[in-house]
């Protein structure tokens, strides 16, 4: 049985006692069910872990920590995956298996065709939903770095930022495919971003936004994926073809 991972928002040192937050000590010893002397792992972000031994003293949830361990499991490049919200909660789905899959980064645009419109404080909340996802499939998949996830913007905003690294664009009728794409060499250490559309795709004005931006349209393969799908398989694919695997 794996020892149970927790990310936890507080500063971590070798050696030490921690209470444990309040919803960290909540799920521990009312949602898992874990026993006072249960061995478990803390990490905080930075990158690393610190093993520990979990203390329950009727309310009192804490833990002791023993040496930084100094363990990664990052792709030795970074994706950044910039996805237009679907429906429904397919965005929960996405960001889960982005985060198992490497990504750095995930960035929601509100696209021209979305269906799901956010704002005010059901964005917020929102935001704060799919944050929590990432820091579950961060501990469920052994990653000690959190993805970002940002708040939805328009691709016309996300793209007037500053640009880095390889851009690629998915899109059915694009002339190159993503292994001609990823052979250029561009990805560099400044990384990979994958732009994938909602249903329905990319508008004409955002595709022609995204080429005078200098991003690149890429084709992958004869069949035309799912939104929800699209982004996680075009990591998948770009992670082996760049062999950031091994």
């Amino acid at each position: 049985m794996s020892v149970p991972r927790f990310y936890c928002d507080a500063a971590l040192s070798p050696h030490s006692e921690l209470t444990l937050p309040e919803g960290l000590a909540h799920h521990a010893a009312r949602v898992l069910r874990l026993r006072d002397g249960a061995a478990i792992v803390l990490f905080d972000g930075k990158g690393g872990e610190y093993p520990g031994v979990l203390h329950i003293e009727g309310k009192q949830v804490s833990a002791s920590l023993g040496a930084h361990a100094p363990r990664e499991a990052e792709l030795p490049g970074r994706i950044t995956l910039v996805q237009g919200l679907p429906s429904g909660d397919k965005m929960d789905w996405v960001i889960e298996k982005a985060v198992e899959l490497g990504a750095a980064a995930v960035v929601p645009i509100a696209a021209q065709r979305s269906v799901l419109q956010l704002s005010g404080a059901r964005l917020d909340k929102r935001v704060q939903h799919w944050q929590r996802i990432a820091q579950s499939a961060a501990e469920q998949c052994g990653r000690n770095r959190l993805t970002t996830v940002e708040a939805p913007r328009s691709l016309r905003d996300y793209l007037a930022g500053p640009a880095a690294g390889l851009r690629l664009l998915c899109h059915p009728d694009a002339p190159d495919d993503l292994p001609a794409a990823l052979a250029s060499g561009k990805v560099g250490e400044h990384g990979l971003t994958l732009l994938v559309g909602p249903e329905g795709g990319w508008s004409e004005s955002e595709l022609q936004e995204a080429q005078r931006a200098g991003v690149t349209a890429v084709r992958f393969g004869p069949r035309v994926l799912r939104t929800e799908t699209a982004g996680l398989a075009l990591i998948a694919a770009s992670t082996a073809l760049l062999g950031w695997n091994d």
